[in-house]
């Protein structure tokens, strides 16, 4: 008998102080239509890594950090900026697997965004 293993992530749930408008948030400004309760999204790569309890690589007051995956960080950035959210980029995130930038949801939740290496190929 084979020795079975999950095939991806299921769904990801969290608190929210008002989940109606968090989810208004995220389709408004990443696309992601979590209305109807299902995303049916790209096929790519998904990292799955705990960190040390200490890290600085995020909040210490989070304990978690979602990462999406985006084709075009460029134009991602700047589709942000114009509807008045920030974003942090750091030389040191970027790497050969990719470019890397931060934001927050209205409710302090970091959102890592992900260009892989093959997207700028």
């Amino acid at each position: 008998m084979n020795k079975q293993k999950v095939t991806g992530i299921g769904g990801l749930f969290f608190r929210s102080q008002n989940p109606k408008a968090l989810a208004t948030w995220y389709s408004e400004n990443l696309g992601i239509d979590i209305m109807q309760g299902i995303w049916i999204q790209q096929t790519g790569p998904t990292v799955f890594m705990p960190f040390s309890a200490d890290t600085d690589y995020f909040p210490a007051k989070q304990n978690w950090m979602i990462n999406f995956r985006v084709d075009d960080l460029d134009a991602m950035l700047t589709q942000l900026a114009e509807a008045g959210i920030a974003a942090e980029t750091r030389a040191e995130w970027d790497s050969d697997i990719g470019r890397f930038a931060r934001i927050y949801d209205p409710e302090g939740n970091p959102i890592e965004l992900w260009q892989p290496a093959h997207s700028s190929e």
